[in-house]
């Protein structure tokens, strides 16, 4: 067996560092089990340390011996044994049929199951739909195929494990893969000073309100009724930000499936009990099925004078148009159509519109680029580069972050307001080229909730440092930072430099058929008011 140091264990080096900075930044979080997991698994031989990594970061919990070969830990009898008198493992656990018919090849189960399968050719899901029908007891692999020669082991420890990477991570959407691929050098993160006191969950409350939430989301999402969701969910509250966005979240979910039930009385209740984004506008509409319009219009109103987001805004004002309509009241002065200035092109049938449009309107000095919501969001990326990372509590934990944790949050610019606004400055005073050719060169390739690497190489920087105006990167970057969830998307498809003129335009492109989304309109509204140069291009396909 190598030593824990060689390069063939990097996965088992890697988790045990991750059991250290369990052990250093959260120990008060955990359980006595949890705790007593880490202390037993050091003292381990590193054969079965290697073999419960390596199942622990494998798909499934039910595993047939001879399919495990790693030649760094050797034989898998000799590595399981310590795992299987801690319980950590089980040997030749009950199955039911469909976990049988995962492990087996179909070759396997028509030997093993032939007396029970009718004659002719079927495929691997043919024979499971056949046999599922006639074997619904779970019984062990031995009963199963008594003439198979291999050896089931099963992850009895995996939920303990996983409530390991929860408090890790803050999240059970990052696998323990994360640490492989960054010790590859596939994934780079940036190393962000992370406080003693910095950690995803504060208490073990946090821990396990995460975890119930989970169940209750995968329950619903396996089908359970929105009542026994509801009541499963029970009387939850927390003082935990993160958490209670995902409570939200899922009750709108809930109240979604209640209206799209017809039960309206139910889902209104539910909108109600929710802050949601995106509860208020769905309220509007119930009360409109319901048809409750005075309630409604008072509602719309209240979201017009306070939106949470321009799409919130944007259908209230369509709301209020309706409504007042409905109720033979004034109808509000609509705001001024968007002039859009229109390219149509009759171009020959492509695999993909925006390219076919970027080809014909290239120019030897006049590039286009199908950039849509990637320019300006790496251009904003790499300005603000030292605030998005900053070292802020809670914003990072661990040394996996592709990017804060608060991101998405409504306090997110405003707990780094200063910093930003220092970032902004370098558009006044033009110091700005130099500081995002900078962080591209020293910050390339690290994972970035905003810079696409590849769809943003020096050459393409450049055009774009030559052709775009601060005021107007200004007014892009603002308008991010004001939502970033929604204003991250809708931006044009293609933009077009001419760095001889140190020009732009941008191109919003349409198929035959298509039309403007919502989030597109306000965009080129937003470009409009601004005077930046925009263009929707409609295309028809030449016969």
């Amino acid at each position: 067996m190598p030593a824990l140091d060689a390069p063939e264990l990097y996965y088992l080096a890697n988790f045990r560092k991750a059991l250290d900075w369990l052990d250093t930044h959260h120990r008060e979080l955990m359980d006595a089990a949890e705790q007593a997991f880490i202390a037993s698994f050091i003292q381990l031989p590193l054969p079965a340390q290697a073999l419960l990594v390596r199942l622990v970061m494998r798909k499934g919990v039910h595993f047939r011996a001879s399919k495990l070969s790693y030649a760094e830990i050797g034989a898998i009898d000799n590595a399981a044994a310590p795992l299987l008198e801690l319980d950590w493992l089980i040997d030749d656990a009950a199955l039911t049929f469909d976990e049988l018919g995962a492990l087996l090849l179909k070759d396997e189960l028509a030997a093993h199951f032939a007396a029970d399968l009718p004659r002719g050719a079927l495929k691997k899901s043919e024979l499971l739909a056949h046999l599922r029908e006639l074997h619904v007891e779970p019984r062990s692999l031995t009963d199963w195929c008594p003439h198979l020669e291999d050896r089931l082991l099963s992850l009895a420890i995996g939920p303990l494990c996983d409530r390991l990477r929860l408090m890790f991570f803050g999240n059970l959407a990052q696998a323990w893969s994360e640490f492989v691929l960054a010790d590859l050098g596939i994934f780079r993160y940036e190393q962000v000073p992370i406080t003693p006191g910095s950690r995803g969950f504060r208490s073990r409350q946090d821990v396990d309100d995460y975890l119930h939430l989970r169940l209750c989301r995968d329950a619903f999402d396996a089908g359970m009724a929105v009542t026994e969701v509801l009541q499963l969910l029970g009387d939850f509250a927390t003082d935990n930000p993160h958490i209670g966005e995902r409570h939200q979240r899922l009750l709108l979910r809930l109240a979604q499936q209640l209206e799209r039930a017809g039960e309206l009385e139910s889902a209104l209740t539910l909108y109600r009990d929710t802050s949601a984004v995106g509860s208020r506008q769905r309220q509007i509409r119930v009360l409109e099925r319901l048809g409750r319009d005075a309630e409604a219009l008072a509602l719309a109103e209240q979201v017009i004078d306070s939106p949470y987001n321009g799409e919130e805004a944007q259908l209230a004002e369509r709301a209020r148009t309706r409504l007042c309509r409905r109720l033979a009241l004034p109808t509000p002065a609509r705001a001024a159509k968007l002039v859009e200035d229109r390219i149509d092109l009759r171009l020959p049938r492509a695999a993909s519109v925006e390219l076919a449009v970027a080809a014909y309107l290239a120019g030897p000095d006049a590039p286009v680029h199908y950039v849509e919501n990637t320019l300006i969001c790496g251009l904003f990326g790499l300005l603000c580069w030292e605030a998005i990372f900053a070292p802020l509590p809670g914003a990072f934990f661990h040394p996996f972050h592709a990017g804060p944790v608060d991101l998405h949050r409504a306090d997110f610019h405003a707990r780094r307001s200063e910093l930003f606004a220092a970032c902004l400055a370098r558009l006044d005073d033009g110091s700005y080229i130099e500081a995002m050719r900078r962080t591209h060169a020293e910050k390339f390739g690290i994972q970035s909730p905003f810079v696409f690497w590849e769809l943003l190489d020096a050459e393409r920087l450049e055009q774009a440092l030559a052709c775009l105006p601060p005021a107007h990167l200004g007014a892009w970057f603002r308008r991010l930072l004001a939502d970033i969830r929604e204003n991250r998307a809708g931006m044009p498809d293609l933009i077009q430099f001419w760095p001889a003129e140190r020009r732009y335009r941008m191109i919003e492109v349409k198929g035959p058929g298509d039309r403007l989304q919502d989030n597109q309109k306000r965009w080129l509204a937003f470009c409009a008011e601004h005077g930046m140069p925009v263009s929707v291009c409609y295309v028809e396909w030449a016969e």
